[in-house]
């Protein structure tokens, strides 16, 4: 019960990776609220589902204040919520460029804005940006989302020091996963999978719960000395 009486937000949480770190939280004793763009595909006791988009700055600010005013506190916040919009830059449209942004970048920092202070004043707390490959080595076609996850790199290494520099224990880490086998990579045709797989040194993909796993390590007190830091889980991938 690593995560006993704390309080975790994690976005992006209906399915996929988010789900996963939501139902990992909560079996570690967290109580969790799990917001998405829509309602929860699962159900559990220690699991409050949120609507919430977080590119609306009002809604997340309302957002916050219920938590708070429900809880008392925040003691972890993943960052998990993105989405995808592929194209080659010299194809991309503006509409595909805004959206990732938007949501990638912006919904972080909508949160993160009245997060962060409120971990400070609380006495401590852990920020989780979930970033991917691709925000460290770049790829083909995907121009506005690495942008996006090589951003959040970036603001996890400015809040880590920002709201660290009273001396109070914040933290702000990353993880970058590599290809991860959600239900997305399963409609890949599985010659396309294998190679993916020939890119890591482990030759193999990912498990959402390994990914579950680096991000209870870090929300947890024993990675009560790691912020700043970007943790890669992709198997050795190099793109």
């Amino acid at each position: 019960m690593r995560l006993e009486n704390k309080v975790a937000v994690v976005t992006g949480a209906a399915k996929g990776l988010g789900m996963e770190m939501a139902l990992r939280y909560a079996k570690e004793g967290a109580k969790v609220v799990a917001v998405d763009m829509t309602e929860l595909s699962y159900e559990n006791d220690q699991v409050e589902g949120y609507v919430l988009n977080v590119t609306n700055t009002e809604d997340c600010k309302n957002f916050f204040d219920k938590i708070i005013e429900k809880y008392g506190k925040i003691d972890i916040l993943v960052n998990n919520a993105g989405i995808t919009r592929d194209s080659m830059t010299r194809k991309m449209t503006d509409e595909q460029w805004n959206l990732v942004i938007d949501v990638n970048l912006k919904g972080v920092f909508n949160l993160v804005r009245h997060i962060g202070p409120q971990m400070e004043v609380n006495g401590g707390g852990s920020i989780i940006n979930i970033s991917s490959v691709v925000g460290e080595y770049g790829n083909i076609g995907q121009a506005n989302y690495s942008a996006t996850k090589a951003g959040l790199i970036g603001l996890t290494k400015t809040w880590a020091k920002e709201f660290a520099r009273k001396g109070v224990p914040v933290r702000v880490n990353a993880i970058s996963p590599g290809y991860i086998m959600t239900d997305i990579l399963k409609t890949v045709p599985e010659d396309l999978l294998n190679s993916f797989a020939q890119l890591t040194m482990l030759k193999r993909l990912g498990q959402p719960e390994e990914i579950a796993n680096a991000a209870l390590f870090l929300a947890s007190d024993e990675a009560s000395y790691i912020t700043g830091h970007t943790l890669s889980v992709n198997g050795g991938m190099r793109l």
